[in-house]
């Protein structure tokens, strides 16, 4: 038997659920950008349960893990991600229950969803999230942000599982996060995340959040992009600094900075990730010789170069 179709019957049957893998799997669609290479193989497990069978026979096996949220901040190099990527989109991962000022939520569960919940059940600071088109395991692995809150301001605990499988809680004043950063998440697989607001009227939550898309859809791009590309440095927003280089509207290929905002890189079509990756290191060069700045991605690029195995 082939060794893709070998590790494919392997990784199902330790799952256990009934969980599919899917082997040379394309990510472009799993990207807001519609970008990028494949997975070698692919996953959306069934459980948690499943999900950790799945690492340990990864971990046995030696083949590298991915986990993928909603894919808006996310670049799959076109020469592929090696191992199994997975995504936690099924129903064990993606519920909303409230619970008096609290919301219990999957790490599934997409942003947006979290907002609208937020508002059926009168509960305020959570309206930023309805612009962040990501699920709430990614926006915290990047401490999401938007309207000047992130997402660590409403969160009191997370549900995280470790490398070996092992379930466990953490207080969110106990986990070390930063600007678009939790280091912590890099090794861990946040399950879930209790998140608190302070009551208020739905009527009173509906008109914040009428604010912040107003603002939001007056100055970003409606076209498909990964949100923003740039971390902002401490001395200027990156956008303003991509405008004040003149680089809106460069493009490589299929990839273009936007007219709207200069910290989108817009798909114009066909785009390929070497196209965004290259317009990226064309905007960072001119940054450095310009001004002495030094950008950093926010974007998750992620992949290698290794063989693929067949």
């Amino acid at each position: 038997m082939p060794v893709a179709g070998e590790l494919k019957e392997a990784l199902e049957c330790a799952a256990g659920d009934g969980t599919a893998v899917e082997p040379d799997y394309p990510l472009a669609e799993w990207t807001t950008l519609r970008a990028g290479g494949r997975a070698d193989f692919f996953a959306e497990p069934e459980s948690e349960a499943g999900l950790a069978a799945l690492l340990a026979t990864c971990r046995e096996r030696g083949t590298p893990v991915t986990l993928l949220g909603r894919g808006s901040n996310f670049l799959p190099l076109d020469s592929g991600v090696r191992g199994l990527t997975m995504r936690l989109s099924r129903e064990p991962f993606t519920g909303i229950e409230p619970d008096g000022p609290r919301l219990r939520c999957g790490a599934g569960a997409k942003l947006k969803h979290v907002a609208a919940e937020a508002k059926r059940s009168c509960l305020a600071g959570m309206e930023f999230l309805e612009g962040i088109p990501g699920s709430l395991g990614g926006g915290l692995r990047m401490n999401a942000g938007a309207m000047g809150s992130e997402l660590f301001d409403i969160v009191e605990s997370v549900r995280l599982m470790d490398p070996d499988g092992m379930v466990f809680e953490m207080p969110a004043e106990s986990i070390e996060v930063a600007y678009r950063s939790c280091p912590l998440l890099k090794n861990q697989i946040a399950l879930g995340a209790v998140l608190k607001g302070e009551p208020d009227t739905a009527e009173a939550i509906a008109a914040r959040m009428a604010e912040f898309a107003e603002r939001r859809w007056g100055s970003q791009p409606k076209a498909r992009s990964a949100g923003c590309v740039f971390k902002n440095p401490e001395t200027i927003p990156a956008g303003k600094l991509v405008d004040e280089l003149g680089l809106k509207g460069a493009s490589e290929g299929g990839a273009m900075v936007s007219e709207e905002h200069g910290n989108f890189i817009v798909n114009n079509g066909g785009a390929t990730a070497d196209d965004v990756l290259r317009l990226i290191g064309h905007i960072r060069e001119q940054a450095l010789a310009e001004r002495g700045i030094e950008l950093q991605t926010e974007v998750q690029i992620i992949g290698g170069e290794e063989a693929r195995g067949d």
